[in-house]
């Protein structure tokens, strides 16, 4: 996948890229529920988001809005196969460096359990329903505070929606954001499904976007 008109993010910019995902979702549903104390949530995100972002660079395309990278977009391509061994050992990799950090910043090991427990939030799993080969996944999508509410975050995933109706691709992607759903739909996503598992309050909405989708007037 090639968003021509994206930035394409170069290893120069990893710092940042971090710093964006740290800022944006530090009281995210889903790191509230995994991370409850607040300042264990402060000192590991960081961390957590240090490896994401090393993962991702290394097996996920990653873009933003330009060079200040005010947005980011993180997609895998779910039908490129060719690299899934390479991808699982770096997956394997950063996986062990993130349970390294949950117990050195939470000697309690509550946070690791929390983890462990919210797998299903964490994994993706949920689409081995799709049975559809050729599809784009959302990973991130997030905009820096200072930025938001300029179509930013519209303009970006405008970008996957083109590539994927050119390729003929279904997208999917999860939030644990309900105020997220109507943005989503607005880009004519539907509610594949919700993930909630004990023993969190937590909802995942598991969302799609068909080829040929629809795209409603106005949210």
């Amino acid at each position: 996948m090639e968003c021509k008109n994206l930035y394409r993010v170069q290893e120069k910019d990893l710092d940042r890229l971090r710093e964006i995902l740290t800022i944006c979702f530090k009281n995210d549903p889903l790191y509230s529920a995994l991370i409850e104390d607040q300042e264990t949530r402060e000192r590991l995100m960081p961390h957590l988001f240090s490896c994401d972002v090393t993962e991702c660079f290394e097996t996920c395309e990653v873009y933003a809005d330009s060079e200040e990278l005010k947005g980011i977009l993180i997609v895998s391509d779910e039908s490129d196969h060719r690299h899934a061994f390479y991808n699982y050992f770096v997956s394997l990799k950063e996986s062990l460096v993130t349970d390294g950090w949950l117990i050195h910043e939470d000697p309690s090991t509550k946070t690791f359990w929390n983890f462990m427990l919210g797998k299903d939030y964490l994994n993706s799993a949920w689409t081995a329903q799709l049975h559809q080969t050729r599809r784009l996944h959302v990973i991130y999508l997030a905009v820096d505070p200072e930025y938001q509410h300029h179509g930013l975050a519209e303009m970006m995933m405008q970008e996957v929606i083109d590539q994927a109706e050119e390729y003929g691709m279904m997208i999917s992607l999860e939030t644990h954001n309900p105020k997220n759903v109507a943005f989503y739909e607005h880009l004519g996503f539907k509610t594949f499904g919700v993930v909630e598992k004990a023993p969190f309050h937590l909802k995942q909405y598991c969302m799609i976007r068909e080829l040929g989708s629809e795209k409603p007037n106005s949210l």
